[in-house]
């Protein structure tokens, strides 16, 4: 089974991955981040310049990740584990050739929280300028967000509230998946 955790950045995606590699009910389940699979080259990807001319990839747009990359480590990880989860801001792009069941969700949360949390990641912790995260989200980020991630709510079989603990939330994800999926005792 493949189940993605498509949303906004900061949204919880990632502890969402977590909570529900460690309580699925077909072990061992593989987690798979698309924050891994962004090109790193200008020769792939969409590339802009940072205010001071730096050509700098686009992560908030789809072509500026190596979804068939992805795809092809996301059919090798079908191959082992019985559950495979993609989290990432297009998951739900993911398309690969051996996926028997798949389960799409949406992680929901307000954009004044998923800023707060990417503040909170980046600056805080990792000690990122507050002032370029800021003007990069007034300027592009959340039309980007818009664009390209909003859309791909309404193509996926659950949205969740993010602002919910994430044990909460992945015993939301298996009882909507179980009631989706036949159970089969072979």
């Amino acid at each position: 089974m493949l189940v993605t955790l498509t949303g906004g950045a900061g949204a919880g995606k990632t502890t969402l991955a977590a909570a529900l590699a460690a309580t699925t009910p077909q072990t061992p389940a593989r987690v798979l981040h698309g924050d891994d699979y962004y090109f790193q080259t200008p020769e792939h990807g969409v590339w802009a310049p940072d205010e001071s001319g730096v050509p700098r990839l686009d992560v908030g747009d789809p072509h500026s990740l190596n979804l068939e990359g992805l795809a092809q480590d996301t059919d090798a990880a079908l191959a082992d584990s019985p559950v495979v989860i993609v989290d990432g801001l297009f998951a739900r792009h993911v398309a690969p050739q051996t996926a028997r069941a798949r389960f799409d969700v949406f992680v929901d949360l307000p954009a004044d929280l998923r800023l707060a949390r990417k503040i909170e990641r980046k600056c805080l912790r990792d000690g990122f300028p507050l002032d370029v995260l800021l003007r990069n989200y007034l300027n592009h980020r959340r039309a980007a967000h818009d664009q390209h991630i909003e859309p791909l709510r309404d193509d996926c079989d659950l949205v969740v509230d993010g602002s919910l603990p994430a044990e909460v939330l992945a015993q939301l994800v298996w009882t909507a998946i179980a009631d989706k999926e036949p159970i089969h005792n072979s």
